[in-house]
């Protein structure tokens, strides 16, 4: 691949809803640009982007795939994204380092779900964007139906820029908004100009006239002329488009077919044509050492820095770190300092990837996307720079997972390996977390979803060999007491010389703190428990307040007191008053109304409007209480409750399925309360023989 210039790179993002036909539209650019000889469909599984085994197998993309494309002069990187939401964090990732997206949308199916997520996603990012309407050769397809739902949802910054000519419901040829006149589809690439067909002059002049007042909104001079009654050349045209999309005031709508490979050399063009360089774009970080801005910008003139938004592990081509260049120029072999690390390392090869195929490259100039190889102190979110300018830059957010499972090995022994293999896919995806849950001794694992979920589970089967269980996970319950109690503990055991004798007199009762397990007085008067055992004493009581003897739960706000005991000279021992403070503690607690606690979480489910009645109603039904419902944008409200967390096992999916995907969520832990009389009778039933076992 030849070597490119700042003002020469376009980094464009395809997003949109899970089927609309990004994964297709890539393929169709790299049949058209000839990368392939042969044009691949998903349903095959041959595509370029999606090349990962579970991709083949599913038929959806799982993670964000580069395709850097030579066009007229310019590189194209174009970053294929999934549409599915539980693989949001890949979308994330890929809009973080991109100069401008491509939304795309089915024109057969109109604006969906994932079709809203990714303007907002454009939104988040800041990135000038242009929608494009894929599947046209379908008989289904209808054009004007889809450019009304575009303008009805997203306002008059809408502005189609060719519109389809079909014959007998076939997808023919377009007509340019811009220079009103019209071409029939050839080969790939070729085309042959035509008149505007007559039941389209109409549009086609109205359309034109939209245009040109964007056009003319872009300057001044361009307004005056306008009212002027000039006409603007297309060099003109294509200057003002890049400006207006550059700040969004358009947003230009196109449309094709991947599958015919119609329609797709104009996007390009356009691409190339109105959409931003990286040097139009501006990036900041903070020099360590200074705590100063540093405006980089993506000037090749400036220190070499660059930001790592990826990374791919694959058994059998190694790590890769893919990054951008945000200054400078990097060149293989540079010794880059990395700022999480406080360490300077060589860098060695620079790559660019076509789906997982690396080539290498001697540079990467300012703005370009390439790749790393075997950086194993590299990560996703990791800046590099030199030493003597250290610039870090803000890591891109992503989404946090809030469904999660409790995972085990399905064969003894392989705990460790699978630890290794979770920590390599959770290098690739920072959505995916591993939790180690002590207080319940479980494992657990974080993902977008329960399909999410599932993939790990078949990554770990296929790439590493080892295989893991998931099943649902344990509510960290708490136990806790009510009322006083008055008990004594005495262990004496007399088996020959030496005896075990230790003897304390204690009282329980509930403490103010319940974020502590347990409380400990002493009120001892005359020596009846000697100072030096009173750590024995404690001792024991934060070994029973490990595991409750209500279910085996960890136990929370006790108040302790020894107040009395006895001892013998030569029998007693630490050991001894140990046990006897765990006898007593057994018998105390029991004797003070223990109840069971359980954690209540404070959630926040934004949805659209038109769904918070249906979800009100199923957070009734998980003993929610609704505390109040804050509009969070037109048509979009924000419902606050608090939910026991044990009725939210499951709840991804179903406010998926009631929603359609529109809805998100989101909890924190916020406090313990008294679990319901049936709820505790079922938990103690459960766990009855934790209470006599160690080991589950």
């Amino acid at each position: 691949m030849n070597v490119y210039k700042t003002e020469q790179i376009r980094n464009v993002v395809l997003l949109g809803h899970g089927g609309a036909g990004k994964t297709s539209l890539a393929e169709a650019m790299a049949y058209l640009t000839g990368i392939t000889n042969r044009l691949g469909n998903v349903a095959d599984g041959n595509t370029v982007c999606d090349f990962d085994k579970e991709e083949i197998k599913r038929k959806f993309s799982i993670s964000a795939a580069m395709l850097p494309i030579e066009w007229n002069g310019c590189k194209i990187n174009v970053l294929d994204t999934p549409g599915y939401f539980d693989f949001v964090g890949e979308a994330e990732e890929a809009a973080s380092v991109a100069d401008a997206a491509v939304i795309v949308v089915s024109a057969k199916d109109g604006i969906q779900v994932g079709t809203q997520k990714a303007w907002d996603l454009c939104d988040k990012n800041n990135l000038p964007r242009m929608f494009y309407l894929t599947g046209m050769d379908n008989e289904a397809a209808n054009y004007d139906d889809v450019l009304a739902q575009l303008t009805d949802r997203f306002g008059t910054k809408i502005v189609p820029l060719n519109v389809p000519i079909r014959d007998g419901g076939k997808l023919v040829g377009y007509a340019s908004v811009a220079s009103q006149t019209a071409a029939m589809f050839g080969d790939k690439d070729k085309e042959t100009a035509c008149d505007v067909p007559a039941d389209m002059a109409g549009d086609i002049e109205s359309y034109h006239g939209t245009l040109m007042e964007s056009v003319a909104e872009s300057s001044e001079e361009f307004m005056d002329r306008f009212f002027g009654g000039d006409e603007f050349t297309a060099e003109e045209i294509a200057e003002a488009l890049a400006i207006n999309v550059n700040d969004v005031s358009t947003v230009p709508v196109s449309f094709g077919s991947s599958t015919q490979v119609k329609g797709v050399a104009r996007l390009l063009n356009d691409i190339v044509a109105i959409m931003p360089s990286p040097d139009k774009r501006q990036i900041s970080g903070t020099n360590a050492k200074t705590g100063e801005a540093f405006e980089a910008n993506y000037d090749p003139n400036k220190e070499k820095t660059a930001y790592v938004w990826k990374t791919m592990v694959d058994p059998f081509i190694g790590k890769y770190s893919f990054i951008k260049v945000c200054s400078g120029t990097l060149k293989s072999d540079d010794m880059m300092y990395i700022m999480d690390k406080q360490l300077e390392q060589k860098i060695g090869k620079l790559y660019v990837l076509t789906g997982n195929k690396p080539a290498e490259v001697p540079t990467l100039a300012a703005g370009d996307i390439g790749a790393l190889a075997k950086l194993t102190e590299v990560s996703t979110g990791f800046s590099l720079a030199t030493k003597a300018t250290q610039v870090a830059y803000e890591k891109a957010e992503l989404s946090i997972p809030y469904t999660y499972k409790r995972y085990k090995a399905l064969k003894k022994g392989e705990e460790d390996k699978i630890a290794q293999s979770l920590a390599r896919l959770t290098w690739e995806d920072h959505t995916v977390r591993v939790v180690q849950d002590s207080a319940n001794r479980q494992s657990l694992l974080y993902g977008m979803g329960e399909q999410h979920l599932d993939i790990i589970v078949s990554k770990l089967k296929e790439r590493y060999k080892v295989d893991i269980e998931l099943t649902a996970p344990k509510i960290a319950f708490r136990e806790t007491i009510r009322k006083n109690s008055d008990v004594e503990g005495k262990y004496k055991k007399q088996t020959g010389g030496h005896g075990q004798y230790g003897h304390v007199k204690m009282r329980f009762e509930p403490s103010a703190d319940t974020s502590k397990a347990y409380e400990f007085a002493i009120a001892v008067v005359g020596g009846t428990v000697p100072k030096n055992y009173y750590p024995a004493v404690e001792k024991g009581l934060s070994e029973s307040v490990l595991k409750g003897p209500l279910a085996a739960y960890p136990v929370v706000g006790v108040k302790a007191t020894l107040y009395d005991g006895s001892y013998h000279p030569v029998d007693s021992s630490e050991q001894a008053f140990k046990s006897a403070t765990r006898m007593a503690f057994k018998d105390g607690f029991l004797k003070a109304g223990p109840v069971l606690l359980e954690p209540i979480v404070s959630l926040k489910v934004t949805v659209p409007d038109k769904f918070t009645g249906d979800v009100m109603g199923d957070l009734n039904k998980r003993r929610g209480r609704v505390l109040g419902m804050n509009p969070v944008k037109s048509g979009v409200t924000c419902v606050e409750a608090e939910v026991p967390e044990m009725e939210l096992y499951g709840y991804g999916t179903t406010l998926r399925s009631m929603t359609g995907g529109a809805g998100n969520f989101a909890f924190d832990f916020a406090r313990y309360e008294q679990a319901p009389a049936d709820v505790q009778e079922k938990q103690i039933k459960a766990r009855a023989d934790q209470l006599v076992s160690e080991e589950e």
